[in-house]
């Protein structure tokens, strides 16, 4: 950050009094300017023993497969944002069911948070931002070619669940990403 967004001065890194950390603050107006992690939001969407996934047609990791998130926007609920990515990437309609994983990607700043989700039919088709969507078994889950670290832990939390019989909530910390095809996951 260079320059103040409430009054275009320039701005400087320094420690506020009061705080612990380095902010960006005005060397004008004195705002001082938090950067605070953002919010990923998605769904699990599930027909029967099928989970639908969508193969991503834009970066980062493009063509490769992760369930419907994107960023929550201003003046929605996790639960709306969830939903809404759901529509935007998947077409998919759903009935929202309970929070089942908030995983903190502190290397992007992120913390992504996923809603079990019982899909309403099987009318479901790529969005802008999908170049395909389709239904996998937990057999077919093409684990090598998942785009993100948080997309294969939150399948796991879920098959796993499931064969238990009951779902739970689950938090955890991703502290890299996945390699790229043919070099394994983390």
């Amino acid at each position: 950050m260079k320059y103040c967004s409430v009054c275009a001065h320039p701005v400087s890194l320094q420690i506020p009094p009061g705080d612990s950390r380095e902010r960006f603050v005005c060397n004008a107006c004195g705002t001082i300017h938090y950067e605070n992690p953002r919010n990923v939001v998605g769904t699990i969407p599930v027909w029967q023993d099928q989970v639908l996934l969508c193969r991503r047609a834009i970066e980062p990791r493009h063509g490769f497969w992760t369930l419907p998130a994107g960023f929550m926007e201003l003046g929605e609920t996790t639960a709306q944002g969830a939903m809404r990515e759901t529509l935007e990437e998947a077409g998919a309609r759903i009935e929202l069911q309970a929070l089942f994983s908030l995983l903190n990607v502190p290397h992007v700043n992120q913390v992504h948070l996923f809603y079990r989700a019982r899909l309403l039919d099987l009318d479901f088709a790529a969005g802008e931002e999908s170049l395909e969507v389709r239904m996998f078994t937990e057999a077919e889950i093409p684990w090598d070619e998942l785009a993100f670290a948080t997309t294969a832990q939150t399948l796991r939390f879920y098959f796993a669940d499931r064969e238990k019989g009951h779902y739970g909530m689950h938090t955890g910390d991703v502290m890299r990403p996945l390699r790229a095809a043919g070099q394994g996951a983390h």
